[in-house]
């Protein structure tokens, strides 16, 4: 099913030869453009929870909640080997000596094989990333950076606080650290079109990016975007014309990249809008339909000149 492209699964898969799945990390996080650092607010697609839908109290140790997680993702996916994962908001977000014990807890855990962490192109300094290597123990690492658009008036108008010229920067210094580096995207966007999706495929091929996310625009109730949305401020692309952007992102991405998913998954009772209506593997599979009838697959307009 999966031919067109590479996925995230196959690569695990490749890499350790059996499966590999994430088990999810909920940190007492927050981000800089939530707590009045770089603004208020949060990104205008951000709700309370942010996206930790499915994440287990941040009351819990990281221990615990990799040992919880375990237990019920292992049996239920026949899976041991696993990765910790960092999920909701920004994970890199704290103090050096917090940010070394939360990766400590996590590569002591029986089956852990990577570390990774989602977070923001502004928050992975260099103490952050000293604190996260010493601390993994000789744990494979990743940094998931949120990137989102590669549209600098998108970012602004999003409220993001970061530039592309930060995201580029901030894979730079993840790199010099020996780390993996993975980027989350928003494929569609109100202020961005099929030419940004080809342009960031692009952008993270040519820094050599080990992994992406490519997600569908949700709006989540109580957001700012929620508001826009409803007053008729913004409108969001038709369902074909995503899939045309992600067949032309995919088109466009070197095909070494993993890809973890095309469409985003988030309970439909958090939103007033998430996928034209219709389920995550349905986006999938219209994707694949459109790389068919194109007779293109991963990387077939890729080029390293």
């Amino acid at each position: 099913m999966d031919d067109f492209y590479l996925t995230f699964a196959r690569q695990m898969r490749a890499r350790y030869g059996e499966k590999v799945y994430k088990l999810p990390v909920n940190l007492p996080a927050t981000c800089p453009n939530r707590d009045g650092t770089k603004g208020t607010g949060g990104c205008i697609f951000c709700g309370a929870k942010g996206t930790g839908f499915e994440n287990l109290s941040s009351s819990l140790s990281v221990r615990e909640q990799l040992e919880i997680n375990k237990k019920y993702i292992g049996p239920k996916y026949k899976a041991e080997l696993f990765i910790a994962y960092f999920q909701n908001f920004t994970n890199t977000y704290f103090p050096p000596d917090v940010m070394a014990e939360y990766t400590r807890q996590a590569a002591e855990v029986d089956g852990v094989v990577e570390l990774c962490f989602a977070t923001r192109p502004d928050c992975v300094g260099d103490e952050i990333l000293s604190a996260i290597q010493e601390a993994a123990g000789g744990k494979r690492g990743c940094i998931e950076l949120g990137l989102q658009s590669v549209n600098d008036e998108t970012l602004n108008k999003t409220n993001r606080g970061h530039t592309v010229r930060d995201y580029v920067e901030a894979v730079r210094r993840v790199r010099s650290y020996g780390m993996d580096v993975g980027t989350h995207l928003i494929l569609n966007l109100p202020w961005d079109d099929r030419e940004h999706a080809a342009r960031a495929a692009k952008l993270v091929s040519d820094l050599g990016i080990d992994t992406v996310k490519a997600h569908t625009l949700y709006i989540e109730k109580g957001t700012e975007l929620a508001r826009m949305y409803e007053a008729g401020k913004i409108a969001i692309c038709p369902r074909d014309e995503y899939i045309r952007r992600a067949a032309d992102f995919l088109e466009n991405l070197r095909p070494d990249i993993s890809v973890q998913r095309l469409a985003s998954r988030v309970p439909n009772e958090d939103t007033i809008f998430c996928n034209w209506g219709t389920g995550w593997w349905k986006i999938r599979d219209l994707i694949r339909i459109e790389m068919v009838l194109r007779g293109s697959r991963q990387g077939c307009k890729w080029s390293d000149e």
